[in-house]
């Protein structure tokens, strides 16, 4: 017997077991393999399951009738179903579930990964102990936990490749490759001579993770096409005896809007990450997405692709399962039966409160920290306890002698583990060369507890109950008039409040430890954890442009009292407004960042107008880079589904005849012209000629901008708010 120790890279199904891959500590990568059965449950009528029974009976599979629990039904009379070969347990499912669609089905579709990790409380990323027999394991040990503050670095091997240009505008011509300090450039110009190149670069350099752009859209697919037209092998998984993995592209609607998700690529041995096809890596890049592949169970390339829904989902299983709870393959909870009062009084939604439009000063931003998380958790809110009725008698939510329930369980440590992370910055000097790991790792666990409050009312998921999602709400909206309730109490204006936070005001109050005693009161009073967001010098709540009387909640600009500067809700947030209009914005806003109080900055309005004069007429005398002028808008449908076609899609169209297709929720680049469709697509062969640019709607697009940080000014020129 040997053993090893090490960081567990992956895991996935074999026909007779599983594979593991394990970075050791003498810097070695083992592929191993373990003996591993699977188990799934089927539920229903006595008839049918004997029926079921039968048919199985022909399968290489061990059948036993039991006692699971279902989360909402209790205790349940199941029939397991074991097979020792994991990687067709979906084919298997899936001929059983054709031949008997109206059983229930439970813990058929968990992830492997997730059912690992349920057995043998090893996490990927993890450290662990193995005892070898050859290269089968025998027994493993975990030697860390997921929710460790300070996990031991992996010393991965990372490989960067990135063509020289974007492949869907014009083709490359070069891939550059990056690994530790060295970097050089491939010729794209010999498919052979480029392939054998890379093909020896892998051979020496044996890479932990391929990172690239447009890897999954471009570059794997035409390595794979080179490979076979020039009879050169390339398999870049470090497992020799597997395949790329490719899934298909497809859009989806989700948050009201479609996205389009590109065609992806997946490694075995090692990872892949294509970074112009990860969903959030921009945000927290590959720290992040370790920091969600640990707590979720979900494996790194995959976790990168997938929404922090789909992390969400993972933790509810594993939660499941390590409490002998069934995982349903089909959502069976609906929502309850109410009248329509009912029904408007239970689904208001977080409270939002109208904020009092103009330019206010010192003015002190609390946030309540992860405001819903953190009230599942203390109020015990998950869809099984809300409604619970014992021996006849209704059970409140929260009651202390209430079990834990599942969302509770699943949410604790991981809204532990982010407050400690945050508190860990807090006391960090900026300079410190663990901040930006710090800030990426909270950012990646910040993003799964946002979402997880949607997927209690999400009408798919397999934990979801809209009850449970309107009392957390509703818990909310009574937390946000206590906290307002103690403000104004202690002598504050209360301007806004949006969902979570407070933004307060009082004469003589400047100070962050001028706060302090009216958090601590709030802190007490809710029993939910608040924090300062800062102190302004100045911020200015919006009014709507289509009527100056009402004001927008999600929208206001304010700079704090070190000059840095926050705006939510305006030009400069929204992924749609073109590079040049966002600059000047910002300049302004910088610009007006040095005004210490309201009227100081009126006085800075002049020189923001010189700026914007200047800006337009540079943009007039073509000194504007055509790329800072580029429009990024998505396409809500088919370019045939369009009746009166938006820019973008008068911008597909023109691709489309140069042989591009396009689907629902793809991205479209392009520039405002004055031609007969008044748009020219970015990507098309030809360059806009300079003198058929649309000059004047590019200055409505900025003069709309300003009139944003102009009016809170010019509307209230005679009312200040001194303190």
């Amino acid at each position: 017997m040997a053993e090893a120790t090490g960081w567990l890279l992956d895991v996935y199904a074999e026909e007779d077991g599983i594979t593991l891959w394990l970075l050791t500590d003498d810097d070695k990568r083992l592929r191993l393999r373990m003996e591993f059965v699977v188990t799934f449950y089927a539920a229903g009528d006595f008839s049918l399951l004997r029926q079921a029974w039968i048919y199985l009976k022909q399968k290489d599979v061990r059948l036993e009738r039991t006692i699971r629990r279902d989360l909402f039904l209790g205790e349940r009379d199941v029939m397991a179903v074991t097979t020792s070969d994991p990687a067709n347990i979906h084919k298997l499912f899936g001929d059983l579930q054709r031949q008997f669609p109206a059983l229930d089905y439970y813990d058929a579709d968990i992830p492997i990964t997730l059912r690992f990790i349920a057995q043998s409380n090893v996490h990927l990323l993890g450290r662990c102990r193995v005892i070898l027999d050859g290269e089968w394991v025998q027994t493993i040990e975990p030697l860390s936990s997921p929710w460790g503050i300070d996990p031991t670095p992996i010393p991965l091997r990372i490989l960067t490749l990135t063509p020289d240009c974007n492949p869907a505008i014009r083709k490359p011509r070069q891939l550059h490759v990056k690994y530790n300090q060295r970097e050089y450039s491939l010729s794209l110009d010999s498919p052979r001579a480029f392939l054998i190149s890379l093909k020896a670069d892998l051979q020496r350099l044996d890479p932990d993770l391929i990172l690239t752009d447009y890897g999954d859209t471009w570059l794997l697919p035409q390595l794979i096409q080179w490979s076979e037209e020039t009879g050169i092998e390339l398999n870049l998984n470090r497992d020799r005896e597997r395949h790329v993995l490719t899934r298909k592209a497809n859009s989806y609607f989700a948050y009201g809007q479609v996205t389009f998700r590109g065609a992806q690529a997946h490694l075995f041995g090692r990872w892949h990450i294509d970074r112009k096809n990860a969903m959030s890596f921009g945000e927290y890049g590959l720290e992040g997405a370790m920091e969600q592949a640990r707590v979720t169970g979900i494996g790194v390339q995959e976790m990168a692709r997938k929404s922090p829904g789909a992390g969400i989902t993972a933790m509810q299983m594993l939660t499941a399962q390590r409490n002998n709870t069934m995982v349903p393959v089909q959502k069976q909870q609906v929502e309850g039966k109410k009248t329509l009062a009912e029904l408007i009084r239970a689904d208001h939604g977080g409270l939002i409160y109208q904020p009092i439009i103009g330019l206010h000063g010192n003015v002190a931003q609390i946030d309540f920290s992860s405001m819903y998380p953190a009230i599942m958790v203390k109020h015990n809110i998950s869809p099984e306890t809300v409604g619970r009725t014992t021996k006849g008698v209704s059970t409140s939510v929260g009651q202390d002698d209430a079990p834990e329930g599942l969302i509770p369980k699943a949410l604790r440590p991981l809204l532990e583990k982010r407050l400690m992370l945050k508190n860990i910055l807090s006391d960090l000097d900026p300079r410190d060369c663990r901040v930006e790991t710090l800030k990426a790792r909270a950012a990646a666990l910040k993003w799964l507890l946002v979402v997880c409050f949607g997927y209690l009312g999400y009408k798919n998921a397999r934990f979801g109950k809209i009850e449970s999602h309107e009392a957390v709400t509703a818990m909310s909206r009574e937390l946000m008039l206590q906290a307002k309730e103690v403000a104004e109490d202690m002598g504050f204006t209360v301007l806004h409040m949006y969902v979570d936070c407070l933004f307060v005001q009082q004469a003589g109050f400047h100070k962050p430890s001028d706060f302090t005693q009216l958090m601590n009161a709030i802190e007490e009073k809710t029993g939910i954890p608040i924090a300062l967001e800062g102190v302004f010098k100045w911020v200015a709540f919006l009014a709507s442009k289509r009527d100056a009387r009402v004001p927008v909640p999600n929208q206001y600009f304010g700079a704090f009292q070190d000059g840095s500067l926050k705006y939510r809700g305006i030009e400069l947030r929204r992924r749609d407004t073109t590079l040049w209009v966002r600059k000047i914005q910002l300049k302004a806003l910088e610009s007006l960042a040095h005004a210490n109080t309201p009227r100081e900055f009126a006085d800075r309005v002049p020189e923001v107008m010189k700026l914007v004069e200047d800006a337009k007429r540079d943009l007039r005398m073509g000194r504007v880079p055509l790329g800072e002028l580029v429009i990024r808008q998505r396409l809500s449908r088919t370019i045939e589904a369009y009746k009166t076609p938006s820019p973008a899609a008068h911008a597909a169209r023109q691709l489309q005849a140069h042989g591009r297709q396009f689907a629902p929720g793809q991205s479209l680049e392009f520039l405002f012209a004055r031609n007969a469709i008044g748009v020219h697509a970015w990507e098309l062969d030809e360059m806009l000629d300079l003198g058929k640019l649309d000059t004047k709607r590019y200055c409505r697009l900025m003069d709309r901008a300003m009139q944003t940080i102009f009016d809170p000014i010019l509307s209230h020129m005679f009312t200040w708010r001194l303190f």
